[in-house]
């Protein structure tokens, strides 16, 4: 009997490292090198788009968010200010890029389009991984006045890649998790 219940008992213990649980909490990606990864595939997109002249024109403007930095106001902000401004630019591009879906696209423009929403769905998952608030709206629908107009597919693309670059690096580069020795 003592052999039948060691076998029980390895038997619960190999059911209780595969039993399905709760699932864990994402462990925050501190590696700059990350982000390194997606500036490289937007600057790829933007670097396609600016190539291509006459398939990747349109009537349409975009709204973008800004992607210069004012340094002095933005060490006065803090983390959560600094986060929401981040999640609200990465909104508005994702809504700029997916817009262009309603346009006749190639299927080279569309892989890159569909690409960069990608992206941003990625880094918005190492913001989560970061404990970093999610976008939430403005209580007003008036217009944001951290946004700009662009008019052509290259420039959309370049605003993302400049925005990748600024601003989620500098909010990554001091998101308080990664000070706290995680990597």
């Amino acid at each position: 009997m003592f052999h039948g219940s060691g076998l029980f008992a390895l038997l619960l213990m190999v059911l209780e490292w595969t039993r399905p649980g709760l699932s864990s909490p994402l462990r925050p990606i501190c590696d700059l090198r990350v982000l390194d990864h997606y500036i490289k595939e937007a600057w790829d997109a933007e670097a396609a788009m600016r190539a291509c002249k006459d398939d990747c024109s349109t009537a349409a403007n975009f709204t973008v968010p800004l992607t210069r930095v004012d340094f002095i106001v933005w060490e006065a902000m803090n983390i959560e200010e600094q986060a929401q401004e981040v999640q609200s630019g990465l909104h508005v591009l994702n809504e700029a890029i997916s817009s262009l879906q309603a346009f006749n696209q190639t299927e080279v423009i569309q892989s890159h389009i569909d690409g960069s929403i990608r992206n941003m769905a990625s880094v918005r998952q190492v913001l989560r991984s970061l404990s970093i608030p999610e976008y939430v709206a403005p209580a007003s629908g008036g217009e944001d006045k951290d946004t700009q107009n662009v008019s052509s597919i290259s420039e959309l693309f370049q605003v993302h890649v400049n925005f990748l670059r600024g601003k989620v690096r500098l909010l990554l580069a001091n998101a308080p998790v990664c000070g706290q020795g995680v990597s």
